[in-house]
């Protein structure tokens, strides 16, 4: 049974790991905007933004249209990742329980996930932002990266509250990703690991590796941040 050929995996090789980084890309590669839009008869392409992403969805067919391409973006991203732990069976173990190779090649999960959402091949390599692909992606890195994003989560909340612009509530949340594991990290300095590192040694990787996706996240935001600096960047509501 294909079930029990995956339970009898002890241990992924670099092998593997490279087989389910091209499965993660793949699945965030799916452009579920674009499909669901053209069930609805609207190209993405000519509303709004142009963007592919949940958000452009709400402007062009309604907000419950927008929270379902954010859930199934979000799902696409932890999919993948989530299989990938299980199989390597580190899904549910802190950083300091997980060997440093197997926390770096689970990590580069999300990353191929996001990845393949922006650079999607069925949209001609032009696909959106990453932000719900993403934080699925990093969601399932369960517990590593689970409380940090929550963090995000909440802060992201609370900037569309206070701002009703998306994009400055993604880029900031984003940010605060490897600032909160970083930060983690120092308040249990003092605190003992399984193997007698530092807590920050067993971190490192997370905060590289969430680093990297902010930096990606804010890059595709770039034509954002322009919006943004003259003062023109839609709100939420805003069909424009």
């Amino acid at each position: 049974m294909f079930t029990d050929a995956l339970a009898s995996i002890d241990a992924l090789t670099p092998a593997h790991w490279s087989i389910a980084a091209l499965v993660a890309f793949g699945c965030g590669s799916i452009p579920f905007g674009p499909i669901v839009a053209r069930m609805n008869g609207v190209n993405l392409r000519t509303v709004g933004s142009g963007n592919i992403g949940a958000t452009n969805v709400s402007r062009a067919l309604g907000w419950k249209w927008g929270v379902l391409v954010y859930l199934l973006d979000a799902v696409k991203g932890a999919a993948p990742v989530l299989l990938a732990g299980w199989m390597a069976g580190i899904l549910g173990h802190p950083a300091d329980e997980i060997p440093r190779a197997d926390m770096w090649w689970w990590l580069m999960m999300p990353i191929a996930a996001v990845l393949g959402h922006m650079f999607s091949p069925f949209v001609g390599f032009k696909g959106g932002k990453g932000v719900a692909t993403g934080s699925g992606a990093m969601l399932a890195i369960w517990p590593v990266l689970t409380g940090p994003l929550l963090v995000a989560i909440g802060l992201w909340a609370i900037m569309i509250a206070l701002t009703r612009t998306m994009s400055i509530a993604s880029m900031l949340a984003a940010v605060s990703i490897p600032l909160t594991v970083a930060a983690a990290a120092i308040m249990t300095t003092g605190t003992g690991t399984t193997d007698g590192e530092l807590p920050v040694a067993h971190a490192l990787p997370a905060i590289i590796v969430t680093a990297g996706v902010a930096a990606l996240v804010v890059w595709k935001h770039r034509s954002n941040l322009e919006r943004i600096l003259k003062g023109t960047e839609p709100r939420l509501g805003s069909k424009s």
